[in-house]
């Protein structure tokens, strides 16, 4: 059974700081592709950041020299540090395991962590 648990979120003032966590079981997470994106309330799904298994690293323009994707295979971890937060990254991430090159999404979803940026 496949489980990918987010962590990390939470409320934080603007140019703060927060480093989301994604624990994965159940896959064989090496071999994956891994992804964060993130919904804001009345908005589409957004990708933030992706990594592939050997660790090609890509960014959504709104996050590029702002956040940092990173993965610890051993640990079977991904990690999103975040800094210089804007009110715009207030969203609920989702982490994302497997891309699946067949159907062009990942196979894989967690239940995703809050992000809250205050003013």
């Amino acid at each position: 059974q496949v489980q990918l648990v987010e962590s990390g979120g939470g409320s934080v003032q603007a140019g703060g700081s927060l480093k989301l966590s994604c624990a994965a079981s159940g896959v064989s997470f090496r071999l994956c592709g891994m992804g964060w994106y993130r919904q804001a309330p009345g908005k589409g799904r957004e990708k933030v950041s992706t990594i592939s298994s050997d660790g090609a690293i890509r960014y959504g323009d709104s996050v590029k020299g702002r956040f940092t994707i990173s993965r610890d295979n051993a640990k079977n971890t991904l990690y999103l540090q975040m800094n210089s937060l804007k009110i715009e990254d207030t969203a609920m991430y989702y982490c994302a395991a497997c891309w699946a090159s067949s159907r062009s999404t990942f196979s894989h979803w967690g239940q995703g962590t809050q992000v809250t940026v205050l003013a």
